[in-house]
């Protein structure tokens, strides 16, 4: 049975309160030392990103000019 978590991440950047929701193993693996895009590979990059760092999608878009 898939367990879903929801990280609650403060944007380093803005301030603000941001949730991104994954998979309870997969993200045990990354934690335990996976690489994140294998570990979440169904999540975008700035998903994965905002995981890493703790950049909002709206931060990454004006710090690095990407989205999605």
């Amino acid at each position: 049975m898939k367990k879903n978590l929801t990280i609650t991440i403060q944007c380093p950047f803005c301030g603000e309160y941001h949730e991104v929701d994954v998979n309870e193993t997969a993200y045990n693996n990354w934690r335990g030392g996976e690489l994140i895009q294998n570990a979440m590979p169904d999540l975008t990059p700035t998903q994965r990103e905002q995981l890493i760092s703790g950049l909002c999608i709206k931060c990454q878009e004006k710090i690095f000019g990407i989205g999605g």
